[in-house]
């Protein structure tokens, strides 16, 4: 089978030779024109009056657009229809879009956006976490709350109790390709957007709105991006629109890219977290009751905010069994861009906050932080042999209700959603925990990264050294895959055989360098039992697939491949019945592997088996469908099972610091993590590189600085420190964890999207480690762990608070 091999990437050979077209590659009709936004240069006003004169006097201008002139108004918002596409009497943050400029070139409205003459009478605006509680600005009518068990009886009783807070800073997504978007008007006022964007149903959705249209006039196309992060998922919204909307009034093509400073001033982060814990435990550090309390920094409008913090209650949890906790959440409102999705999606901010609790108690405690872990971890559940359907290489006989079920077909309605089984462990939010393998998974990482002798040796190390200091952590990850909001959860895809035996593919995923176009082709090429080279996918097209989801939430392998599959084993289904009767012999005699199809005894080529079968008038495309099944959510309540299933991971870090400068350097770092049965392990590996190296810049050098008045100030490469390849670790061993996943996912692999992001946190938690080393006190040490935070760190580990 094609599945479990290390293939390349797709588009690796046209990545490195600089052949790979992106958006702003495309080539476009002469008489295309091009936008950029006018923006607020204050945080929080009432917006008086646009002098616009000099803008629409300067060179190469074509039109200026005020939000009163936008034909159907605008919303750009994914959530809550609170964001205009213009700002409209009043300004809510620095880098705001005021008004809109179409021009004849990018650098003629670039200049010309700078001339206008903005009257705003500026007000306070609220910055901080603290000016938003004093104000009770925030997005929802009070905190939400998870609980399970009695948190605070639990630390009245404890033995021991600590407090703490940890401020763990926000992150710019810095894709490599920024925001872009072509508007290309069709026939009848119809609509083609180029986008690059990982959600091209929701940009159809807001195109349409926009030119007040239907969202069949709008096809919106994305072939790859340069990254995404989650930085693609709603922020392409504006400028697709506004494309659209130019070329609606104009007539002509327009196009629309952000340069590297206006796309870190206009565009949303990932949102920055204050926690406050209250946590009891007994001598051996096991947690007996724990009140955490997130802050989050939402921004000026709700962007996906809600379910990002409530991501981040559903991870406070992490790797660890918690009978008594509860989890509030404040959704706080900020004059600064809406934070939006990111990498983990709240998930990696939840899990810092229980890393860091449970470094705090060891250091309490003068334990190593490792043996905390364990006593506090969710015990393995025994191994169990995969249920459902068998994942095989034939055509099933006949449309049983399993069958249709194992294939992702939906289930006879009226049916109860079946209750997860397993022990009585579980989650704050309720969720049976049966799946766990972190126990045995750390025992192997300890063992292969010699854990235990290097921390020895890293004691015998800080003890000898007065200036330099090591640390070391191992971290877990127990990450929940699925959507939170359940109806997200389902993929479409388009599946044609020609006449040769090449195999055309689409489907609703979309490939921002992850590489799911090539495990997406290895899932057909297997089904069909051919090489990956007969597969091609093609841009993700909302005319080819409809009403897809975003590609987020680790989520697009498993949609998408087992759409993918369901097509493939409907047109393998009609191929082997032909074929069967053909041969006089039943279709579950019919199979296909290596290029060839066995009928009984006999065996042909896949495309002469092809051929015939168009010959005969079979049809050779189908559509696929899949859904998540057995997940439901109820996140006003904190109940449910949310997550399809989890996937596991741990790492082990090793850092030093210079006690007098704060500098620190990455020195080795050992993860193991858990993909089920890999689709593509060379795939997944680089996902967990990256993902370690994007967790660890995350909180360690990646610092957004706001002036006092708003103003982003880390706007460009030269002031926001992204890790560069120096700062990887000069001993890094990654392996994967091999076991297939106990629920019946494609191939009983696992997403490998999010979850090695929170790898990184064991670099945060080694430079705490390394600072401990330093003093009697505990460190405290915050996020992002800067050269300066760090010089704090040690000064409150000699000193005290």
């Amino acid at each position: 089978m094609s599945v479990a091999k290390p293939l390349p990437h797709d588009a690796a050979r046209l990545h490195v030779t600089g052949a790979a077209r992106y958006v702003d590659d495309i080539p476009t009709p002469r008489d295309t024109l091009h936008l950029a936004f006018g923006l607020s240069p204050v945080a929080a006003g009432s917006l008086d009056a646009m002098d616009l004169d000099a803008v629409k006097q300067a060179p190469g201008v074509i039109r200026v657009l005020t939000a009163a002139d936008l034909p159907h108004g605008g919303d750009t918002s994914p959530s809550n229809h609170d964001e205009p596409l213009l700002a409209t009497g009043n300004v809510h943050y620095a880098g705001q879009p005021l008004f809109l400029v179409i021009a004849t070139s990018h650098l003629a409205a670039r200049h010309a956006a700078r001339l206008a003459s903005i009257d705003i009478t500026e007000t306070e605006a609220i910055l901080s976490i603290e000016k938003a509680i004093a104000a009770d600005a925030r997005f929802e009518d009070g905190p939400r709350i998870y609980a399970k068990g009695d948190a605070q009886a639990a630390l009245q009783s404890a033995p021991n109790r600590l407090q703490g807070r940890i401020h763990i800073g926000g992150q710019e997504h810095f894709y490599l390709e920024g925001q872009a978007a072509l508007a290309l008007p069709q026939d009848n006022g119809d609509m083609l957007v180029h986008s690059s964007t990982q959600h091209p149903t929701e940009i159809q959705h807001k195109v349409a709105e926009a030119i007040g249209r239907p969202m069949h006039a709008v096809r919106v196309e994305t072939r790859r991006m340069g990254g995404g992060f989650g930085g693609k998922e709603s922020q392409g919204n504006a400028l697709a629109m506004a494309c659209a909307i130019g070329a609606m009034l104009t007539g002509r093509p327009c196009k629309m890219r952000y340069d590297r400073d206006d796309d870190m001033v206009i565009t949303g982060k990932r949102h920055d977290f204050r926690i406050d814990y209250d946590v009891g435990f007994d001598d051996t550090g096991r947690i007996a009751g724990l009140d955490v309390t997130h802050y989050t920094r939402c921004g000026w409008s709700m962007d996906l905010s809600l379910p990002v913090a409530d991501r981040a209650m559903l991870h406070a949890d992490n790797a660890y069994h918690l009978s008594d906790i509860s989890i509030t959440s404040h959704r706080l409102r900020t004059n600064m861009a809406s934070a939006t999705a990111f990498r983990g999606f709240g998930g990696p901010q939840g899990i810092v906050g229980i890393e860091r609790i449970i470094d705090h108690v060891a250091q309490h405690l003068q334990a190593d932080p490792l043996s905390v872990r364990r006593v506090n971890y969710y015990a393995d559940n025994a191994a169990s042999p995969p249920t459902g359907a068998p994942i095989d290489n034939r055509p099933l006989p006949a449309d049983t209700d399993a069958d249709l079920a194992s294939r992702g077909a939906p289930p006879a309605p009226g049916g109860p959603i079946p209750t997860p089984t397993g022990d009585a462990q579980t989650t704050p939010y309720h969720q049976p925990v049966t799946d766990c393998i972190i126990n045995a998974l750390t025992d192997k990482l300890a063992q292969t990264s010699d854990y235990a002798q290097r921390r020895s040796a890293i004691a015998d190390w800080n003890a000898a050294q007065p200036v330099l200091k090591r640390g070391i952590a191992l971290t877990p990850v127990k990450f929940g895959i699925s959507f939170t909001l359940t109806h997200l959860n389902q993929a479409g895809a388009l599946v044609h055989v020609y006449q040769d035996g090449s195999i055309h593919l689409n489907h609703g995923g979309t490939e921002m360098g992850q590489g799911l176009f090539q495990k997406v082709a290895q899932v057909a090429a297997s089904r069909f039992g051919v090489s990956p080279e007969l597969v091609r996918i093609t841009a993700t097209d909302t005319a080819k697939v409809p009403n897809t989801s975003a590609t987020a939430a680790s989520s697009g392998s498993d949609l998408n491949g087992m759409a993918t599959q369901n097509a493939c084993d409907e047109i393998r289904r009609r191929i082997a019945e032909h074929l069967a009767e053909r041969y006089q012999t039943n279709p579950d005699q019919v199979s296909f592997a290596d290029g060839m199809v066995r009928i009984g005894a006999e065996e042909i080529t896949f495309a002469r088996a092809v051929a015939s079968a168009y010959e005969n008038r079979v049809s050779l495309s189908a559509t696929g469908f899949y859904k998540t099944p057995d997940i439901e959510w109820d996140r006003i309540q904190g109940r449910g099972r949310p997550f399809f299933y989890f996937a596991y991971g741990a790492a082990v870090t090793e850092v030093v610091i210079d006690t007098l400068t704060g500098e620190n350097r990455i020195l080795r770092c050992d993860i193991l993590h858990d993909a089920g049965a890999s689709l593509n392990p060379a795939l997944d590996i680089g996902q967990i590189e990256g993902g370690y190296v994007q967790g660890a810049g995350w909180l360690t050098t990646e610092e957004l600085v706001w002036d006092d008045k708003g103003v982003l100030r880390t706007h460009a490469p030269s002031t926001y420190k992204i890790p560069a390849c120096s700062d990887r670790p000069d001993m890094f061993n990654v392996a994967l964890w091999e076991a297939p996943n106990r629920v019946e996912t494609i191939y009983r692999s696992k997403a490998v999207g999010e979850p090695p992001l929170m790898h990184g946190i064991s670099a945060l938690m080694a430079l705490s480690d390394a600072a401990a080393a330093c003093g009697p006190h505990y460190p405290d040490l915050q996020a992002p762990a800067t050269a300066e935070a760090l010089l704090a760190a040690i000064g409150r580990a000699r000193d005290g608070v």
